[in-house]
């Protein structure tokens, strides 16, 4: 099975360094599946997006990422992100508490955290 060098980091910390078969990320433009071979590219993330990762043992993992880079050469893989949390780590009971909230930016982060968790669980 081919793969490809991958990273996701976000500001805070590097979530995770390897070799991957695939990644599908929410960019501006729309949804971008990426395979190893794929051409050169340089996208810019959601602002409430999502990131899957498919290790080559097959893990899927999947993380709710805030804006940042997807950049694409022919050896590498780079998700930059603003902010990244995997979808195990989200706090749902938190998260739907928030979608009470009067902030409209605390409910964006809680839906994005939301649709992470839902991504996850297929």
């Amino acid at each position: 099975m081919a793969d490809i060098t991958c990273e996701l980091v976000a500001v805070e910390r590097l979530l995770w360094e390897g070799k991957a078969s695939s990644v599908v990320a929410q960019t501006t433009e729309g949804e971008i599946g990426v395979l190893p071979g794929h051409q050169p590219f340089l996208g810019q993330l959601l602002e409430h997006g999502t990131v899957t990762i498919t290790t080559t043992d097959g893990e899927k993992l999947v993380a709710a990422v805030q804006g940042g880079f997807l950049s694409v050469s022919t050896t590498k893989i780079t998700i930059l992100a603003d902010t990244a949390k995997w979808a195990n780590e989200v706090d749902s009971a938190a998260a739907k508490a928030a979608l009470e909230s009067d902030d409209e930016e605390v409910v964006a982060e809680a839906e994005a955290e939301l649709a992470a968790i839902r991504r996850a669980k297929g």
